[in-house]
């Protein structure tokens, strides 16, 4: 037969298969939500049948299609990082099209994952889990201690460079002055350097990082000392890296503003082969910055690649590296007239005054690469490591106050005329941080247990080299100078005219605060101290174990740590001395589940703070044959932890009592700037009130309230005993919304923002005779992404009334006021 006679029949065949085929396959499709009903994004979906299995992935708008090749008794799988895997049995007949119900994922982190090495998708102002806080990943529901999240999402929308305006927001965090220093619970941090991805680090005090790399920020109540060794009473600040993504993510953003203000950021993530077990993230950030501040300006940048490497369900890897780099001046706050107790005008000089000179400097550079890896050995028992290496610089040129007017002839204070000295400072810190434990999940009986056994190691070490030259006192007429003036030996001084009146010659030349003029100072005119900054060395190391145990609806949470510190002043060398001290911490936690939206808790805690030659305060070694006294501190806590509306509203209240002793402070001392003293002890009481979430899919907040009672139980000058603690206010509250109208036709890709803070009245730090008044601010934005677009236009508008503030004060020489109204505008482009 020929081919020509066999081809009709064989393309009737044919198409008879091909008709066959097509009846018999079905169309299925459906969407993807969250809690919010907001669509998701690049989830798995697996369609099983028998030995058959078919994948697909949604799409940016939430939506899979998948064309099934026969009729069946099928089992899907949803699954995305963060969620919560959705799984359902269908029987899908023979039919065109089949169309699966809207699937709600939601969101899961305590099962997410053991250590930290994927970020999350989701877009919200708060953060409801901790990895951090219990070395359990845990929401913070189920964690018996108070703990205040902010998510980037809430940083964003309010264009929040720096932290002291990410954690505005935070109940009892309230800022000192214009360093990387607040008051948490009435409790003023003593300097123990930022704890970053659960890990402490020595930098960041004078300086405020840039914020783009971070994806959340922990303010985690209390003397934390039980997870991350030596911690603030009051509470200690986690500021938790942003980590690649499994789906692909960029982002480019540009920001102008007031003061000349440009700062730029990217971000780009995603997998990096096909199997997505190899993740990037790239965080690059810029900023060059003047300032309200006479003098003052800010370049910065920022670089932050890291990687994510997970083989299989039972191993991740992370390793990530954090570049800051800053050049700037140190900003030492507004000096005021000096001025007779209660009749402080903090308006003698304005608000933009800095003093200073032309030729000041401050540079720093901070480098930190970390890594963290997780293995179960089984589904029961997962090891854990992390290990941090941070080496961080400093060159400093500052004309600062020395806390003292300058004086005429009989010694009387000439209230025009503040003090300078002049210091120049270099040092490098090295630090090396390891953390390493088992998590192991048992069984007893009805008792279930989350067990964390493990060994820290924390070594800082201030390397040799570093010295401070220090500038400062009145001239002699036999040459030098004397490091304070005695108007009782007047004929020892050389003397010139101020303003017609005899005034001794300062060694550096005083400031006139009524005729301010900046110059290029000539450092070869002073008479400098010149300084080593001995080397030091401190070394921790501590075993713990903790016990999270829950029956029923109780959960109780019981820890102890061991820790055992060396502390080595004029390390290395011929006349080195150590100091050795240990602790043991107690930690004890109770969670009552009192139905499925409200927990109670209960928490007792124990604090313990060396204050040794590594730390920021400590400049020099304190005088042979003393020591100064560890830093000792406990929190008792009871409160209500919920949430609401399928957990998109978070409500929580705490009471607490925090109680320090062996506060050691700077001694404002006009003649040395290193002086120290032992404070005493505080104590701190009160209550606080947080919520967040969505009000509507397209309506989300952020507020709280705290009232704090912090007061001085004891104190070198005995008639401080009893007394209100200084740089905290009683009362302080703030609140941030953001609606979007994305409802309208006519304003669709419109939204708005708003927010209100209050801080009530202060006492400077040093000086207690006067009061730093009470204020409340004022904050706006408007946001604009037109429709079917990627970009988004902000426009911020910060202190919208303009209003006249001080955040902190240490004496009359040093205020620290809030920046007027500003504005900023901001670019963002996703693709």
């Amino acid at each position: 037969m020929k081919f020509s006679s066999i081809k009709p029949v064989l393309t009737l065949f044919l198409s008879f298969l091909f008709s066959v085929s097509t009846r018999a396959q079905t169309k299925v499709f459906g969407i993807l939500t969250d809690q919010q009903n907001q669509p998701i994004k690049n989830v798995t979906l697996k369609f099983k049948t028998g030995k058959d299995v078919l994948n697909t992935s949604s799409d940016s708008n939430g939506h899979f299609r998948l064309v099934l090749p026969k009729a069946g008794d099928y089992s899907l799988r949803a699954s995305a990082v963060g969620f919560i895997p959705f799984q359902q049995e269908y029987r899908i007949f023979q039919q065109q099209e089949f169309r699966i119900d809207t699937i709600k994922l939601y969101s899961s982190n305590e099962e997410l994952q053991t250590v930290e090495v994927i970020g999350t998708s989701k877009r919200k102002y708060y953060g409801d889990y901790s990895f951090s806080a219990t070395k359990i990943a845990a929401l913070n529901k189920d964690i018996p201690q108070a703990i205040s999240s902010v998510s980037k999402e809430l940083i964003a929308d309010r264009q929040a460079f720096t932290l002291a305006d990410a954690v505005k927001n935070v109940p009892s965090v309230t800022q000192n002055s214009y360093y990387n220093q607040f008051s948490i619970r009435g409790i003023n941090q003593n300097e123990e350097g930022a704890i970053v991805n659960g890990m402490r680090t020595r930098q960041f005090y004078f300086l405020q990082p840039l914020t783009n790399n971070l994806e959340r920020i922990e303010v985690i109540k209390g003397p934390a000392s039980a997870s991350f060794s030596s911690a603030d009473p009051g509470g200690t600040i986690n500021l938790v890296t942003k980590k690649p993504l499994s789906e692909d993510r960029k982002q480019v953003s540009i920001s102008a503003g007031s003061f000349s203000t440009i700062r730029g950021a990217l971000d780009f993530t995603g997998p990096l082969n096909q199997e997505k077990s190899l993740l990037y993230r790239l965080n690059v950030g810029y900023e060059d910055s003047k300032s309200f501040r006479d003098l003052q300006f800010k370049k910065a940048y920022l670089i932050a690649p890291s990687f994510s490497y997970i083989p299989t369900d039972k191993t991740s890897l992370n390793v990530e590296l954090v570049l800051n780099h800053n050049k700037t001046r140190l900003d030492r706050g507004q000096s005021i007239f000096g001025a007779i107790a209660g009749q402080t005008d903090l308006k003698s000089t304005p608000i933009t005054f800095s003093m200073g000179e032309s030729n000041d400097r401050y540079r720093t550079q901070d480098l930190m690469l970390m890594s963290n890896l997780s293995h179960a050995f089984t589904k029961d028992i997962v090891f854990n490591i992390a290990y941090m290496k941070q080496t961080w610089d400093e060159d400093l040129l500052e004309h600062r106050t020395t806390n003292a007017y300058g004086v005429d002839e009989t010694g009387k204070a000439i209230p025009t005329l503040a003090g300078l000295r002049a210091v120049q400072r270099q040092q490098t810190l090295n630090t090396d941080n390891l953390s390493s434990y088992f998590s192991i999940h048992a069984i007893t009986g009805p008792i279930q247990h989350k067990i964390v056994l493990g060994y820290d190691r924390i070594s800082v070490q201030k390397y040799r080299g570093g010295a401070e030259s220090s500038a400062q006192g009145y001239r002699l007429k036999a040459g030098g100078v004397a490091a304070k003036y005695d108007p009782l030996n007047k004929d020892l001084y050389l003397f010139q005219s101020v303003s017609g009146v005899s005034a001794p010659v300062p060694n550096v030349a005083h400031f006139d605060l009524a005729k301010p003029i900046y110059t290029l100072r000539d450092l070869s005119e002073y008479h400098f101290t010149q300084n080593e900054i001995p080397p030091a060395h401190a070394l921790a190391n501590g075993i713990y174990i903790q016990d999270q145990l829950k029956y029923d609806k109780l959960t109780l949470l019981l820890g102890l740590r061991q820790e055992w510190h060396d502390d080595y002043s004029n390390y290395k060398l011929s006349n080195e001395k150590t100091v050795f001290r240990q602790k043991l911490l107690p930690r004890l936690g109770i969670t009552y589940e009192f139905n499925s939206n409200i927990n109670i808790y209960g928490t007792y805690l124990q604090g313990y703070q060396p204050q040794g030659n590594t730390s920021n305060l400590v400049v020099v070694p304190p005088p042979a044959g003393t020591n100064y006294k560890p830093l000792k501190s406990d929190l008792k806590e009871i409160g209500a932890k919920s949430e609401w509306l399928n957990r998109t509203l978070m409500v929580n209240l705490s009471v607490f009592e925090v109680n320090q002793k062996n506060l050691l402070m700077n001694a404002n001392d006009p003649v040395d700037a290193n002086r120290l003293i032992e404070r005493g002890a505080q104590r701190s009481r009160g209550v606080e009130l947080e919520a967040s979430g969505f009000i509507l899919p397209n309506w989300q907040f952020n507020a709280g309230y705290s009232y704090v009672d912090a007061i001085i139980m004891e104190d070198y000058d005995p008639a401080l005993k009893g007394q209100r603690v200084q740089n905290t206010p009683q009362h302080s509250g703030s609140f941030w919304t953001r609606y979007d109208l994305n409802d309208s036709r006519l304003f669709e890709g419109i939204g708005f923002g708003a927010g209100l803070q209050y801080s009530g009245n202060k006492l400077p730090w040093y000086t207690r005779d006067f009061r730093l008044p009470a204020y409340t601010l004022m904050d706006a934005a408007v946001y604009y992404s037109p429709p079917k677009s990627n970009v988004q236009l902000a426009m911020n508008i910060n202190n919208v009334f303009n209003s006249t503030y001080w955040v902190g004060a240490q004496s009359y020489l040093r205020l620290f006021p809030g920046t007027p109204r500003n504005v900023m505008f901001n670019a963002t482009y996703r693709f």
